[in-house]
Order: C-alpha cells, then structure tokens, then sequence
C-alpha cells in the first residue's frame, strides 16, 4: 500500500527542525530542484514560444517530405488486359479479384499521385517476363516486394509512359503501340545485323540500307504535303512479316521542301528500319500512305520496293490492293470517303551504290 502524505514519517533536514519546511529564500537552492518559486499549474507548463517552435518544425518536416515526394519518381506496371490480370491471381498474395476494379483503383492512384504533384511512369506489367525476372533475381513472386521490385526495372527493358492526366485506357492503347513497335524494331535489326558487309566495296549493308530509307520517309513526308498521314511499311521474312506504322501530321506552315521533325522517336525508327529491310535486298514490300486532309476525306497511295527503292502503283494497283481480300481474293467494296490515287515519283538517292543482289 503507498503511503499518503499523513502516513509519512517525520523528516528532520538539520536546519528547519523535523518535519518542517521551510520556504527558500531568494539565494538559496534545493539539490535537484530548480531554483525559482514554483506552483500548482506552474510546473511542466510550456512556454507559447516553444510551442509555436515545435509546431513550426513540424510544418516545416511536411513540407520537406511533400517536396521529396514530389521529387521521388515512380514507375507502376499495369496488367492491361483479363488474361494477364487470370495469370497473377494465381500468386495468394495477389489482391485483387476484379480486373475492372482493378484498373479504376490503378487510375485513381494516378490521379492521386499527380494531384500531390508526383511524377508517375506507366508500364505494362508481363506475367512471363515477370516470372523470369523473379528466376534470375533469386525472388519469390508471390511476394508484393517482388511485385515491386518488377515495376521498378520495367523502364530499363519495356517502353514507359509518362501519366499527364490522360485516361487509363488511352494510355495502355499508347503503351501497347510503343511495345509493338518496339518489337518491330527488334527484329528488323536482327535481321539488318545479319546482312553483314557487301562482297564487293565492303560497305556494311545494314548502315546503308538506313540511310536509304531515311531519305525514302524524307520523301514520302516532303511530298505529301500537309495534312494526317497514316504510313503502313510491310516486308516478308523468313521469319513472318514486318510491318511497322507511322502516324505523323504536317501543317501547311511548314516550309516547302521540309519535312515533319516532331516524329515519334519509336515509331520513326521502327519504320526506318522496317523500309530498310525490304530496301536491302529483293523482298516483294511496300508502303501505304494514307492522308486525311482538311475536307475529311483520305486520299491512298501506295510504292512497291523494287529494285532498293519506292516504285510508285498505278491507281488500279491501289484499288485492287486495297479492295481485294488477302486471304479469299475476292473483291471488297470501296470504302466510303477514300480516294484511291497513284503513289508519286520520288526522286532515286543519287549514290550510285551497287547493292549485294545488283549482280
């Protein structure tokens, strides 16, 4: 039981008599006590100043953390379609049930990231690559840190996409778009890388054949004039056809001569290296170009590749190639709104290059 204050034996300090205490008087002091008058409602009061010191450090290590936020980059990898989302719910540490609710709760944590003004990468999350990443890093998938740690190395082997506010399903359409043209690109300079030098002048192939496709887009693009242009470029390989797209706009303040520099660095490339392919050697490709002018209405035109350049079809060529079924070879109706027109002349590199396959 504690003893009350009535309970407590008398104490005799020596100096006041016993159990008697004295005030101190102005110069003296109590060991351990500080000096001072003290009182109910005095001790362990804070002083305002302190206060508003320590409220203010607190403020302050907030906004320290918002702007480290703000400043602290972040990638997230999206399932974007039913299949892959079937895939990882077979992981018991996995979520989520729902794939629609699922990209609603990715999108609302995107909004919520840009509203506290956080920069936000998006990914396409791939349950193969994933399982493979978890094999060469010794990881556990079935562990959200894995997870994790996936989407942080997504930009060094898959394409990313900034978040600027646009719709979750706009931006996996761009992101599956980046990923096939990247594939595309893969595989045409595999194929470029194969070529090897030229038996005669010794000229590596591949680095020609780029630049001559680069002058054939210059082409394309300078003579086309202004308007929304749709490029198809399509060339059979051993191993299945290339077929890379390229989607540019001109405007028709742009000077004569010149052509579009705001081209998509992906999309470029994979286009070049496509046409570049089919301009390296005898393969039956072609190119398509589609242009939407300001009356709405799309004119075709469409080259064959022949002999390491663009041939201009006549305009039945264009017609029946793109009123004919590929598979069936019966006819198909015209499209409403389209005119079908010859491909125009484009001026032939004057390099007087001789190709492998010239002979």
């Amino acid at each position: 039981m504690t003893p009350t204050p009535h309970d407590r034996p008398p104490t005799d300090d020596g100096q006041h008599g016993p159990g008697r205490r004295q005030p101190a008087g102005p110069g003296d002091t109590h060991p351990g006590r500080p000096s001072g008058p003290t009182g109910p409602g005095r001790e362990g009061q804070r002083r305002p100043g302190a206060t508003r010191q320590r409220t203010a450090s607190r403020g302050s290590r907030r906004a320290t953390r918002r702007a480290l936020r703000r400043e602290s980059p972040s990638t997230i990898a999206v399932l974007a379609n039913a299949v892959d989302f079937a895939a990882m719910r077979r992981y018991e540490s996995f979520p989520f049930a729902d794939h629609a609710r699922y990209l609603r709760q990715v999108e609302g944590l995107l909004r919520a990231r840009a509203a506290h003004g956080g920069h936000t990468t998006v990914a396409l999350f791939d349950p193969a690559a994933y399982r493979a990443f978890c094999a060469e890093t010794d990881l556990d998938p079935d562990q959200p840190t894995s997870r994790a740690r996936y989407a942080a190395a997504s930009p060094a082997t898959s394409p990313t996409l900034p978040y600027e506010g646009q719709s979750l399903g706009h931006l996996i359409a761009q992101l599956l778009d980046a990923e096939e043209h990247q594939a595309t690109l893969t595989r045409a300079v595999r194929v470029l890388a194969s070529m090897g030098e030229c038996a005669e002048c010794g000229e590596d192939v591949a680095s020609a054949a780029l630049t001559r496709a680069g002058q054939a887009v210059h082409a394309l693009l300078r003579s086309a004039g202004p308007g929304r242009h749709h490029l198809v470029c399509s060339v059979p390989t051993h191993a299945g056809s290339l077929i890379a797209v390229l989607h540019v706009r001109a405007e028709a303040s742009e000077p004569s001569g010149s052509s579009p520099h705001h081209l998509p660095d992906d999309d470029r490339e994979a286009f070049r290296a496509t046409l570049a392919v089919g301009l390296s050697g005898t393969r039956p490709g072609g190119v398509v170009l589609r242009t939407t002018g300001d009356d709405q209405r799309d004119t075709v035109r469409g080259w064959a590749i022949r002999d390491h350049w663009l041939s201009p079809l006549t305009e039945a060529q264009v017609f029946s190639a793109y009123c004919t079924d590929p598979d069936t070879g019966e006819p198909l109706s015209p499209e409403s709104g389209v005119d079908y027109r010859a491909g125009f002349p484009l001026p032939r590199p004057d390099d007087n290059r001789r190709w492998p396959s010239d002979g």
